[in-house]
C-alpha cells in the first residue's frame, strides 16, 4: 500500500468489534484475564494479548502497527515523549562504560540527554560531523553501541549523509539510530538506506496540532541476525534475561530490539503511551501526507523570499538549489520536498529578537510542526543550555531565527515576514 493508504488502514479491523470506522480507544488501565492458565501464558509469551497499559494497549497497537508500515519497519513501540523514545533506543543497548557517536547538529533536549543524562548513566557521546561523516568511522571502537543523529536537524536544518552514515555502521556491526521527526516518515524513510532504528517525536508533525506529546521507536526487519552476528557487541540480545524468566531474545520469533525494550525499559521505567494520545495521534496521522506536502511548499516559498531579502544573511533549507544540502535533499527526501522548518540569520542577536517580537501571525513557540507558523530564537531558547564553543560546533548562531511553516496561505506568512523584517530596500 501507499503511504497515504498506510496511514488510514492499516493495523485496524473494523469487522471485530462493533464495526468502529473510527479506531476505538481502550481507555483502560488493565485488562481481564479468561483464567490463571491464561495470565500465566501471556506473562510467558506462549500467548500474545493485552496485560496492562503500560506494555500494551489495543489502541496504541494501531498506532505501532501503522507508524511500523510508514517507516518500512517490522515492529514499532508507542512511548510517552520524543525523548523518551531516543532514551530508550539509546539504552536498550548501551550501559556504564559504553560508548555513542552523535550527530554534531541535534536539538538541544537530544544534546542535553545524550551528552549530560547519560553521562551520569555511564555512557560516553563523542561527535561527528553528520554531513559528510568523515570523521566517523575514526571513533568507532570495541564500546561504542550506537550511532545517532537526525535525518534532517533541528534547528540547523542540516541533511544527514544517511548512506554513507548507514555503510560505516554496517562495517562495524554498529547499531544506527535516526530521528526522522523534522523529515517525517511521508518525506523520508532511512530504513531504506540501511538504517536500523528510526525514532520521532509524534508530538510534531505527526499531531501537527499540538494537542498530543508522544514519541516511537521503529525497527527495521532482521534485527535479530544482526544482533546474532555481533553478538559480542550486544549481549544484552544473546544471552539469558535474568530479569525475564533467562529470556533469550534473539531466540524469540519476535522483533527484538522493540520486545526487549517493552519487556524491559517499559516495564521497569514506564514511560508508556496514553491510550487517548494514541488515539489523538492515529486520527492527525490520516492527514500527515497532505499536511506535509503544504508544509514544504509554503516553507520553500517562504525560503525564496527569504534568500532575495537584502536584509538576511543566508538562509537554510536544502530545497533552495544555493543550499549545501540540496543534491542530498534530491536524493533521501520525496520528490526533494524538504519539510517546513526554515531558519535564516541577520545582523545582529538583537535584531534576530527584534524580528521574532515584530511578526504577528507567527507565534513565539519552541514547539515544530505545527498547523499555525511559529518564530523562536534558537540560541536563547531551545539550545540555550550549549555553551558558545558548543554553539557553535553545531552551527547555530546568535543571530539565528527559526521558522515553522505551518498551513495558512504563504501570501499571508511572507507578509508578516515582510513587516517584521522590515524594509528590503528595493
Amino acid at each position: 500500500m501507499q503511504k497515504q493508504t498506510v496511514a488510514l488502514h492499516a493495523g485496524y479491523d473494523k469487522t471485530i468489534g462493533n464495526g468502529e470506522m473510527s479506531v476505538p480507544i481502550s481507555q483502560t488501565t488493565a485488562y481481564a484475564f479468561r483464567d490463571a492458565e491464561h495470565a500465566a501464558n501471556l506473562f510467558a509469551l506462549k500467548e500474545l494479548g493485552s496485560i496492562y497499559t503500560r506494555l500494551t494497549n489495543p489502541t496504541t497497537d494501531v498506532l505501532e502497527s501503522r507508524y511500523a508500515q510508514l517507516e518500512d519497519g517490522v515492529a514499532a513501540i508507542a512511548v510517552a515523549s520524543g525523548q523518551s523514545a531516543i532514551f530508550y533506543a539509546v539504552a536498550n543497548v548501551a550501559q556504564a562504560g559504553d560508548n555513542i557517536l552523535i550527530s554534531d547538529k541535534l536539538y538541544g533536549g537530544a544534546v542535553t540527554l545524550l551528552t549530560f543524562t547519560m553521562k551520569r548513566f555511564g555512557i560516553d557521546a563523542k561527535v561527528f560531523c553528520v554531513e559528510s561523516a568523515g570523521d566517523l568511522e575514526e571513533q568507532i571502537d570495541d564500546k561504542t553501541k550506537a550511532i545517532f543523529f537526525e535525518s534532517l536537524s533541528n534547528p540547523q536544518i542540516a541533511l544527514a549523509d544517511i548512506e554513507k552514515i548507514a555503510s560505516v555502521a554496517k562495517k562495524h556491526g554498529v547499531l544506527t539510530i535516526c530521528d526522522n521527526t523534522v523529515a517525517s516518515a511521508v518525506l523520508c524513510n532511512p530504513i531504506q538506506w540501511g538504517v536500523d532504528i528510526v525514532v520521532h517525536s509524534t508530538s510534531k508533525y505527526t499531531n501537527g496540532q499540538g494537542t498530543a506529546i508522544g514519541g516511537i521507536i521503529i525497527e527495521r526487519e532482521g534485527m535479530c541476525e544482526f544482533f546474532k552476528a555481533n553478538a559480542k557487541r550486544y549481549p544484552f540480545f544473546t544471552e539469558p534475561d535474568a530479569s525475564y524468566h533467562g529470556l533469550v531474545y534473539v531466540d524469540v520469533p519476535l522483533p527484538c530490539f522493540s520486545l526487549r525494550i517493552r519487556l524491559g525499559l517499559l516495564r521497569d521505567l514506564g514511560a508508556a503511551q496514553s491510550p487517548f494520545n494514541s488515539w489523538l495521534l492515529i486520527n492527525t496521522l490520516e492527514t500527515l501526507d497532505l499536511r506535509m506536502q503544504k508544509h514544504s511548499d509554503n516553507a520553500l516559498e517562504i525560503a525564496n523570499f527569504l534568500e532575495a531579502h537584502p536584509k538576511v544573511l543566508k538562509v537554510n533549507y536544502p530545497a533552495l538549489k544555493s543550499d549545501d544540502g540540496y543534491s542530498r535533499a534530491q536524493k533521501y527526501l520525496k520528490n526533494g520536498k524538504a519539510s517546513g522548518l526554515i531558519s535564516f540569520e541577520v545582523e545582529s542577536y538583537d535584531e534576530a529578537k527584534r524580528i521574532i517580537d515584530s511578526a504577528k501571525l507567527f507565534s513565539v513557540v519552541v514547539n515544530i510542526g505545527d498547523s499555525k507558523s511559529l518564530i523562536v530564537h534558537p540560541a536563547s531558547t531551545t539550545h540555550s543550555q550549549m555553551s558558545e564553543e558548543e554553539l557553535t560546533v553545531a552551527g547555530i548562531k546568535p543571530t539565528a531565527v527559526r521558522l515553522s511553516i505551518g498551513l495558512e496561505d504563504s501570501i499571508d506568512l511572507i507578509a508578516d515576514l515582510s513587516q517584521a523584517i522590515g524594509e528590503q530596500g528595493i
